[in-house]
């Protein structure tokens, strides 16, 4: 599976990375995305699932002489962000721009694609490529195990490019490796007055005032020194005008934790101080919860397992600080066992940035990295099943 110096195979992914580039789409939108992706594994012989998706595609290799099944998922979208790269290859949507290197990883699987077919007749099972779309909405996911794609599946790999890490370097940790990213908008009902005579109201901008920073005492005084959680406000809007007291205020922002036990304690508090500050200052309020993915949380048999075939390849492994972002892989690995690693892309710029890049000399190490990963995982699964 060496295949990082052979040009031509190169080439042929910095091309696909690049045209996925220059025509980003956003999430469900995704379809000439999904119709070029089919066109690339057609052109392979690579033969495509029927599942009943609207965008994204599901392609099988191997698979003559049964064996089990194992999964490769990448995702596909695009963000709503205008790109300031300078790249002869930006995006040529306005406003529309692969800011988080979705196209890279879109490049780089189907890369393995291309490597497995070669020696398609060897492998020990199944081969299943999720191409999947919505990940930034943290829906895409959810579709593919909706429509079945997920059946049979004994293990799936996933991966996220790293840029501060050089290329040649593979991420690899068992436990929690990316967060649980959940978001919330608060509504604050108070009582409008004149701002002359505030005691005739009813302030909800004092008191949502009050609640966010009693919010920062969840972290330093619920959550316990050895875990780890975020609670960010991140918009506060309220009032029309500067001598009004308002009715209203809305506040929203997100919160980050590794652990499901804190992830649920951390919103029971959240509620508890909402309704206590709110009560205590004669205010109404309501919490809305923007359920996000829970944490990703690696099998430590799969980390194993991938650290010894990216070290037979040659990689520099590390265990990687785990991210804060979300990522709906999570549900994937709610399903079954797996693995999502950090691979290095050397980036000018962290992820969602409109200067973001790659080093698209990271493109052969993924497709090499994934399809290794794929046949030993088959081999260790017809072994031990």
């Amino acid at each position: 599976m060496g295949r990082f110096a052979a040009a031509p195979f190169v080439q042929r992914l910095v091309e696909i990375r690049r045209h996925l580039h220059e025509n980003p789409e956003l999430s469900h939108e995704e379809y000439e995305t999904t119709a070029s992706i089919r066109g690339w594994l057609a052109e392979a012989g690579i033969r495509i699932a029927d599942y009943p998706l609207k965008t994204g595609v599901v392609a099988e290799i191997g698979g003559f002489n049964g064996g089990p099944i194992v999964a490769v998922r990448a995702d596909i979208d695009a963000l709503p962000i205008q790109e300031e790269t300078g790249l002869p290859f930006a995006s040529r949507i306005p406003g529309k721009m692969h800011a988080c290197g979705h196209d890279f990883h879109t490049a780089a699987v189907l890369g393995a694609a291309l490597l497995l077919k070669e020696k398609e007749r060897e492998l020990k099972g199944t081969v299943r490529f999720l191409f999947q779309p919505a990940e930034e909405k943290a829906k895409g996911a959810g579709e593919v195990i909706a429509s079945g794609a997920l059946a049979g599946v004994r293990a799936i790999f996933g991966m996220h490019n790293k840029p501060d890490l050089p290329v040649g370097t593979i991420g690899i940790k068992a436990g929690p490796i990316m967060a649980a990213a959940d978001g919330f908008i608060v509504e604050v009902e108070g009582r409008g007055s004149h701002a002359a005579v505030p005691e005739a109201g009813i302030d909800p901008i004092v008191t949502s005032a009050h609640i966010i920073a009693a919010l920062q005492s969840i972290v330093s005084r619920n959550v316990g020194a050895l875990d780890s959680a975020v609670v960010s406000v991140t918009r506060l809007n309220g009032g029309t005008a500067w001598n009004v007291i308002a009715e209203k205020a809305v506040f929203d922002g997100t919160l980050r934790t590794f652990d499901e036990r804190v992830r649920l304690k951390v919103r029971e508090r959240f509620e508890q101080i909402v309704a206590g500050v709110s009560s205590a200052f004669g205010a109404s309020s309501k919490v809305n919860w923007l359920q996000g993915p829970p944490a990703v949380v690696n099998e430590a048999e799969w980390a194993a397992q991938a650290a010894r075939t990216a070290e037979s390849l040659g990689l520099t492994v590390i265990e990687p600080t785990p991210s804060p972002a979300g990522e709906d892989f999570a549900f994937y690995l709610q399903q079954t066992p797996g693995l999502f690693v950090f691979l290095g892309t050397s980036g000018p710029k962290e992820w969602h940035h409109p200067a973001f890049d790659v080093d698209e000399q990271a493109l052969p190490i993924g497709a090499s990295f994934f399809a290794a990963l794929a046949v030993d995982a088959l081999i260790r699964l017809t072994e031990k099943p």
